[in-house]
């Protein structure tokens, strides 16, 4: 029969015996088995694309890194967020989280993860709102729009994704910036919304830089503002929402996380490879090439990022819940 004193011993001893038993899981890490990377959007989207680009280029700077890709759509992508922030925190799965989704599910409800507390590793991509109109609109700046909105209050459409989408955070954002009401046309995706742009029929539309580009090139429609931090290299010429005296910022923001608690010698390691496969020319012109509006931030840089746009979020929900459209 094991002494009084042998008994408290062993919680003693247990605590160190499984740090070690860490230290050498992550000494060894990612040797033993492939990285899963969840995708919580189906294959060939906007987000599926962003994770595999940058991870071909992440791969070859940690030796033995292998990764396979599991797409887990569904509930606007909160099946895969609670997936990731699930999982075991042993380096082998990781995912790909976005701001506006992953945030709002958060406040809207309780799902089965907490933004503040993923393992943070990179902000890839940025893809900023903007407000677009047909080319033969009378409208040219966010200012022509803000005048004409409120010569007819809620008479002007504008066109979304979806209520709770970026798109739509964005029209209310400006909404109360310019100090004016529309009325909120929400579309199952952006490319109906197009075909009524195109069409005459929605007088602004509201998506992202990178959904208008091509036709923002072709001259078939018009940007009255990109709301990024600063103009997006693609588009030069199109001043963002401060530049025109709206201090208002909106978009997507797309990068890789992982749950709580990875080990911080793992941690350290990924950071490193996506920190030097953004700064890589053969990457930054692969993002060129496919269009990808890149904004790269790593670590604790990244966690900073997501946590203001999470505070951001939860003040425009007290103020205007979005489930009420």
């Amino acid at each position: 029969m094991p002494t009084r004193r042998l008994v408290l011993a062993a919680p003693m001893l247990a605590a160190p015996m499984l740090a070690l038993a860490g230290r050498a899981r992550a000494a060894t890490w990612p040797e033993d088995r492939p990285v899963e990377i969840i995708i919580p959007y189906p294959p060939s989207g906007g987000v599926d694309t962003m994770a595999r680009v940058v991870l071909n280029h992440v791969a070859p700077r940690i030796p033995g890194f292998r990764y396979v890709v599991t797409n887990r759509p569904g509930a606007g992508g909160q099946i895969g967020f609670e997936a990731i922030f699930n999982a075991a925190p042993d380096g082998y799965t990781i995912g790909a989280v976005t701001n506006n989704a992953m945030h709002g599910h958060a406040i809207e409800r309780r799902p089965r993860y907490r933004p503040e507390d993923f393992t943070f590793l990179a902000n890839i991509t940025d893809d900023p709102g903007a407000f677009f109109v047909d080319a033969a609109s009378p409208l040219k700046t966010l200012r022509d729009f803000q005048a004409a909105a409120k010569a007819a209050p809620e008479a002007l459409g504008v066109g979304t994704a979806g209520i709770g989408t970026d798109d739509h955070l964005l029209m209310m954002g400006f909404e109360d910036a310019a100090g004016v009401r529309l009325i909120h046309v929400p579309y199952q995706g952006t490319a109906p919304q197009l075909r009524d742009l195109l069409g005459g029929r929605l007088p602004v539309g509201a998506f992202n830089m990178g959904e208008g580009i091509t036709l923002l090139r072709e001259g078939k429609i018009r940007c009255l503002g990109q709301a990024g931090e600063a103009r997006w290299s693609a588009a030069r010429d199109i001043p963002t929402f401060r530049e025109q005296g709206f201090d208002l910022l909106g978009g997507s923001a797309r990068g890789l996380a992982g749950p709580p608690g990875i080990p911080p010698e793992i941690t350290a390691r990924l950071v490193n490879a996506f920190r030097d496969a953004m700064a890589d020319p053969a990457y930054i012109a692969e993002t060129e090439k496919l269009g990808l509006p890149i904004r790269p931030l790593v670590g604790e840089d990244y966690r900073r990022m997501m946590a203001d746009d999470y505070t951001r979020l939860r003040a425009l929900w007290q103020r205007r819940p979005w489930k009420e459209g």
